[in-house]
């Protein structure tokens, strides 16, 4: 058996004991900022619980409205790179991201807020109470912290880019009425706990994991780099992506394909991944990506969302690797991606680790940094990495504008299906322009994407709760 599959078996087994332990659930109606977790007064009084808690920390990623299936879609679909096969399929819950037609009760928006503050709170009640716990080993205790500084971070930066302002909660929450009336923290708030938090993580993590697929130093300064990126601080982004490039333990894998295959996971690319696990607990720990994000009729179950759309595959040169690589179509034309393996138990039973930071990710932000700064041949040096390993010949692109446009298109086809494209236009101010040119050209719904399409509306089983919450302009 893989060593990471006995890793994720044995983390499984931590966390049904850690379940049973404490109970991190709460009623549906009182998931408002933050999610209390009963029972766990008595729980936190050594390493070990903690370990179990930290455990638990990790699995809240792996929920439906996180990175087992929502944060990826909302982070494609709104934009250029896919499309829902059938908008009105599951309620219409994908296809009003694709149409810009969201609606408040789209279960999406609500189980990316339920989650996000369910794992928040889980990372607040480690961090409330480790301090106060004995360690054998003092490098283990901080590494722990780090890593829920990283994690809380991590939801916080996905909820702000989505929501714009939200309700910032940094201490444990036992009663979660302490908070009704709060309102929606402003977003240079939000983002200045962020940065706090991704600088001390920084400053706590070990540079290899003690365990396998768990936060490193340079997990914290690449998501820290793309935060400072998202603020407009290039020179303090470079300062970090130039230190996971200097800490030498990530390189890009040889062939594209290499870097999703199961039996190459956690490979020296990926520096943070989620992990997944199948044929654990009666299936029940594996991904539904793959089904949810195949075309329908070619597997039992398959709903055709967050599928490249029809264009997109024509972006690639013809030697390109990546074209094979990561894209396919089927006999009737339709594409999907390959970075999902089907599952070999049941159709909702993917193996596939959700790959949320790697290395050529850094590199392109890097150029991205290097052209923003002004070094265009830097710039151009890495946006190369990335096509040479493509199997592409070198970029033409000469002048700032140019290697911009260049650098952009290339993260399009390094990363389609990461979940990237939609942060990335909203990032760099493109959302608006990029979508209605390509809603003009591509399609005849006579879509026009406004100024209030950019954020998704608050659940509105949130705002029923506490109407402190004020609706976002638009919804």
């Amino acid at each position: 058996m893989p060593s990471n599959m006995v890793s994720k078996m044995v983390q499984k087994g931590l966390l049904s004991l850690l379940l049973l332990a404490m109970c991190w659930a709460c009623e549906d109606d009182l998931f408002q900022n933050p999610i209390t977790d009963k029972a766990v007064d008595s729980f936190f009084s050594n390493e070990g619980e903690i370990e179990s808690a930290v455990n638990g920390a990790y699995d809240a990623l792996q929920q439906t409205g996180l990175y087992n299936l929502y944060l990826p879609a909302i982070g494609e679909i709104p934009s250029d790179n896919t499309f829902d096969e059938v908008p009105a399929n599951d309620g219409g819950r994908y296809g009003e991201l694709d149409e810009f037609k969201v609606i408040t009760s789209n279960d999406v928006i609500t189980d990316i807020w339920r989650d996000a503050y369910r794992g928040i709170q889980r990372t607040n009640v480690i961090l409330n109470r480790i301090g106060d716990i004995d360690f054998a080993s003092e490098q283990t205790k901080a590494a722990r912290m780090g890593e829920m500084r990283f994690l809380r971070a991590l939801l916080y930066f996905n909820l702000v880019r989505i929501y714009g302002d939200v309700p910032l909660v940094t201490e444990e929450t036992v009663d979660p009425t302490t908070y009704f009336g709060q309102g929606r923290t402003p977003v240079e708030e939000v983002y200045r706990q962020i940065i706090q938090d991704l600088e001390e993580a920084v400053m706590l993590l070990p540079p290899l994991p003690d365990r396998p697929g768990r936060v490193i130093k340079t997990a914290g300064e690449t998501l820290l780099a793309k935060v400072l990126m998202t603020r407009g601080d290039f020179f303090g982004a470079k300062e970090q992506l130039d230190q996971v490039v200097g800490a030498g333990i990530h390189h890009l894998q040889v062939h594209p394909a290499d870097i999703f295959e199961l039996e190459n996971e956690l490979n020296a690319e990926i520096i943070f991944a989620v992990q997944f696990a199948s044929g654990i607990n009666g299936n029940s720990e594996g991904s539904d990506a793959f089904v949810q994000f195949s075309p329908s009729g070619t597997v039992n179950g398959a709903k055709g969302h967050n599928l490249p759309n029809r264009d997109f595959i024509q972006l690639y040169e013809e030697q390109d690797l990546r074209k094979e690589a990561f894209v396919g179509v089927t006999d009737k034309g339709t594409p999907f991606c390959r970075k999902y393996k089907r599952p070999t138990t049941e159709p909702n039973d993917g193996e596939s680790d959700w790959v949320v930071l790697r290395y050529a990710d850094v590199l392109l932000l890097l150029a991205e940094c290097e052209n923003e700064l002004g070094d265009l041949a830097l710039a151009a040096k890495y946006l190369n990495e990335v096509r040479e390993r493509a199997g592409v010949s070198p970029s033409t692109a000469s002048g700032k504008d140019e290697l911009e446009e260049a650098i952009e298109l290339e993260r399009r086809l390094e990363l389609i299906g990461e979940g990237h494209r939609w942060f990335d236009l909203l990032r760099t101010g493109k959302a608006i322009s990029t979508m209605n040119n390509w809603f003009a050209i591509n399609t005849n719904l006579g879509i026009t994407v406004e100024e209030t399409d950019l954020l998704m509306p608050i659940p509105q089983n949130q705002i029923d709760t506490d109407p402190s919450l004020v609706q976002n302009p638009g919804y």
